[in-house]
């Protein structure tokens, strides 16, 4: 497996936070460590974001901080966003919900490799996600490297997605089980973003496969150089996006982190994908999540 370097610069020359990395390809686990704490110092804060750039998506454990320590920490990244569909914790904006009891239905959009709401123009940065109350068993999350997902692609493959751009949808997501008055609504609020298929991440420089299940088909595609015959467009292009969506799922990639209450996830959303198990249900899961507002890929 070809290994993905982050720039030395990136690194944590000195680290005062016990690391303990989870997998060879992505995931640390950080011991000792009250993000509470974090969020009030410059000097924990820039650590802990050296050590995410590094691994891309960081774990703790017992970390029993306020929703006001939640919404702190994440906002040393950046400024906060809402969700157009799910709910927000009314005193703390930009701080979501993610409830999933028995009064709740028992949606599907969850697992699926994605990458948070890259049907945004300019998605989110990262998430702080924790969880408050969670089952017995099951109810795992999966995060995926997916600078490694395109460092290892064929060279051909990088060579024919070079330039390649594509539409993400939300309409076609959390719209599609809505009446279509409200869908409509959603999509005119939120129109179809584009992005390149391959982007560059704004603080490593590294090289990152952008597609996901947001992802309905590529915009471009269609020209000299990929048609001779309509086949080559349908379903060639279906085909290539199907395949290039397929590398999330290789376990290579991946990191499995089993929750328990009170812990807390921090991910890097420009270089990582997910995915919620829903093994649990009727199980009871609330988790909390603050999405951090990103920049426009490029």
């Amino acid at each position: 497996m070809t290994a993905v370097n982050t720039p030395v610069a990136q690194r944590p020359t000195e680290t005062t936070m016990n690391v303990e990395r989870l997998t060879s390809s992505i995931g640390a686990e950080l011991h000792d460590v009250d993000l509470a704490e974090v969020a009030n110092s410059d000097e924990l804060f820039s650590e802990l974001k050296a050590h995410l750039l590094d691994h891309k998506v960081l774990f703790f454990r017992d970390q029993d901080m306020s929703r006001a320590d939640h919404v702190k920490l994440a906002r040393r990244f950046g400024e906060l966003e809402d969700h157009p569909v799910l709910g927000s914790d009314p005193e703390n904006p930009g701080l979501v919900r993610i409830y999933k009891d028995l009064d709740s239905p028992r949606e599907a959009y969850e697992n699926a490799y994605h990458c948070d709401a890259t049907w945004r123009e300019n998605p989110p940065m990262g998430s702080v996600l924790r969880l408050i109350e969670g089952p017995e068993v099951g109810g795992d999350t999966m995060w995926v490297n997916m600078g490694l997902a395109y460092a290892n692609l064929p060279e051909h493959i990088k060579e024919q997605i070079e330039g390649l751009r594509a539409r993400h949808s939300i309409e076609a997501s959390f719209g599609a089980r809505m009446p279509i008055e409200q869908r409509l609504a959603l999509k005119e609020k939120f129109p179809d973003a584009e992005h390149p298929v391959v982007r560059t991440h704004p603080e490593t420089g590294e090289k990152i496969l952008f597609v996901n299940s947001f992802t309905t088909h590529f915009t471009n595609f269609h020209n000299d150089s990929n048609i001779r015959y309509g086949i080559d467009y349908a379903p060639g292009a279906s085909n290539l996006l199907q395949y290039l969506q397929s590398q999330a799922s290789i376990p290579e990639y991946q990191v499995r982190w089993r929750w328990t209450t009170n812990s807390v996830a921090i991910w890097d959303n420009r270089c990582t994908q997910h995915y919620a198990v829903q093994d649990y249900w009727p199980a009871v899961r609330k988790m909390e999540r603050a999405g951090i507002v990103g920049d426009r890929p490029f």
